[in-house]
């Protein structure tokens, strides 16, 4: 077997995390250093109706979708700032709310199409209607040039699941042809990978990260909206214009040469000009046994970028504790969307109302409700909004690299993206449901509001993997990430699947994303006011929640405990 070198993320993971009072064995990273006890001190509750306010600020036209390096960046940066200042939060960065993120914007040409020789036919597909397709590369042109297609699968490289895509196959300068999720998603079979349930290894992200260790020239992911978790239309949304990568040493040299997304119309006629039936294949590609096929064709494509640096700015204020200032409780969520488009018909402005104006509208309650607290926490609370979110993390990636609160003294990540504005919910749905002891403490602060903590509904749209406590949870730092449940308190289960479906369908990343007055922000200041009474009780503590046993994030988790303990 082909050994490679894979980062393993959240694989295996089982069973939720223990509750503030649940003996920990002696010796283990979350031992307590003294006895635990919650933080009382009375403070105002969150308030729908600044809740309200905050979002018809931030999702209105004046903020342009609050596009990275637009105007609208300034005026979201500047609001957030403010209101931090307003709180009494002390900027993170001397005297400045502000951190620099260097950004380099790579827009390509609209003629990148993809050419496909070597089959029945010659094939062209056009860009954005049948493929998307960029460079990671810091570069002002990339391409494929006759470049041997190679489909593999799922892609993945997973040595715990037994599986290995690429075993007995140099792929070296081709250009491999990959599902997207996992062989547990297609066949529903809990005894591969974690069944429905997407892993790290089902995420595109993923998929392209391991193309490139490969040594593969290019790199495509063939679009199914079940699997994906999202229509074509979002990809499009998501990948066409200005798209932003992080300034490296080395331009991103690492990656392919190009990363795509194919629909499943267009890979339907790809397979069907390499004389292969692309359902036999998935159907193939489940199994552990399964083959790399060379589908005797040729890719050719040529990305020409305009590319600029900018900088953009994540926003981050504190309260510093009163006895372990060093060790912070990270409240997160971002502030970006997707701007403007002056190419759409009608409206053009991506105003991101639930995504994500509703999680900053939240970072912003919290932060108010925690300064006004008497007495200052034992513990440290950070308030972090990010930049470039919505382009693969960015701005939480940069500040996990380049944080000025060491992570190994990091608590934990409390993060907020996209909430309720439908009414309050019996539950309270977990992403990655089951990873750390953090939702110990989650369900202890819902059993107060009589309830109760579920996982999510969706596990196989892999969101645990796509919002910015992911940054953090790949140097160790457990985090949260909530979304209020689909129980509805007026309306019950089936109506808010539906609901849940209806946003992803129509609204996702979409410019009908807007607020609307008969929002209610009711559930959503309960949901906000969790997170308050988590970070009270961890504040009140010494000890550091574990990862749960099974994953990959605690043996990261462990080396940061060996680092507290040489430097106490």
């Amino acid at each position: 077997m082909k050994k490679t070198g894979v980062f393993v993320l959240l694989a295996g993971i089982a069973g939720i995390g223990c509750t503030p009072e649940t003996p920990v064995a002696p010796g283990s990273d979350s031992a307590p250093r003294s006895p635990a006890k919650a933080v009382t001190v009375s403070s105002p509750v969150v308030d729908a109706d600044r809740l309200v306010e905050h979002i018809k600020v931030l999702a209105s036209d004046e903020f342009e979708g609050r596009g990275v390096a637009s105007d609208g960046e300034r005026l979201t940066v500047e609001y957030i700032a403010q209101a931090f200042r307003d709180a009494g939060l002390q900027p993170a960065f001397g005297d400045s709310y502000f951190q620099e993120v260097p950004l380099v914007e790579a827009t390509a040409t609209p003629e990148t199409d993809l050419v496909v020789a070597g089959g029945r036919e010659s094939l062209r597909f056009s860009y954005p209607g049948d493929v998307v397709a960029w460079t990671r590369r810091l570069t002002d042109v990339a391409t494929l040039q006759s470049s041997e297609l190679v489909f593999v699968g799922y892609g993945t490289v997973a040595p715990e699941y037994g599986w290995d895509d690429y075993e007995g196959l140099d792929v070296s300068g081709k250009t491999v042809v990959m599902l997207v999720n996992d062989p547990g998603f297609a066949t529903a079979d809990p005894t591969l990978f974690r069944g429905r349930e997407m892993t790290y290894y089902g995420r595109w992200t993923y998929k392209f990260e391991e193309a490139a260790r490969q040594g593969a020239r290019g790199a495509i992911v063939i679009h199914e909206t079940e699997a994906a978790a999202y229509p074509w239309a979002v990809v499009v949304s998501s990948w066409t214009g200005p798209r932003f990568d992080l300034r490296t040493v080395g331009g991103n040299a690492d990656r392919v040469e190009v990363e795509a997304w194919i629909s499943t119309e267009s890979a339907n006629r790809l397979f069907e000009a390499a004389g292969q039936d692309l359902s036999a294949l998935r159907i193939a590609a489940a199994s552990p046994d399964f083959e790399a096929v060379p589908l005797g064709l040729q890719a050719s494509l040529l990305i020409d970028n305009r590319m600029r640096d900018v900088i953009s700015r994540n926003v981050v204020g504190w309260l510093p504790g009163s006895q372990r200032p060093e060790e912070t409780i990270l409240f997160s969520a971002h502030w970006d969307h997707l701007g403007r488009d002056p190419g759409l018909a009608g409206d053009q402005i991506y105003n991101g109302a639930a995504d994500n104006a509703t999680g900053v509208a939240a970072l912003l309650e919290q932060a108010r409700v925690l300064a006004a607290a008497p007495e200052p926490a034992p513990r440290s609370f950070v308030f972090a909004a990010f930049t470039a979110e919505e382009s693969t993390l960015l701005g939480s990636l940069h500040f996990a690299q380049q944080s000025p609160f060491p992570l190994e003294t990091m608590v934990g990540v409390l993060n907020t993206d996209r909430m309720n504005y439908l009414g309050a919910t019996h539950d309270i749905q977990v992403r990655g449901y089951g990873a750390s002891e953090l939702e110990g403490y989650l369900a202890a602060a819902a059993a107060r509001q009589d309830r109760t903590v579920v996982p999510e509904a969706f596990p196989e749209r892999g969101l645990y993997f796509r919002s910015d406590h992911f940054s953090f949870a790949r140097y160790g730092v457990p985090g949260l990430h909530v979304r209020s449940g689909i129980d509805y308190v007026a309306h019950g289960k089936a109506w808010g699947r539906e609901k849940e479906n209806e946003y992803t369908t129509d609204h996702y990343h979409k410019p009908s994303d807007e607020y609307a007055p008969d929002w209610d922000l009711g559930g959503a200041a309960l949901d906000a006011e969790l997170y308050v009474e988590v970070a009270r009780v961890l504040a009140g503590e010494s000890r550091f929640p574990a990862w749960s046993e099974g994953s990959e994030f605690r043996a990261i988790r462990a080396e940061s405990a060996a680092r507290r303990s040489a430097n106490p």
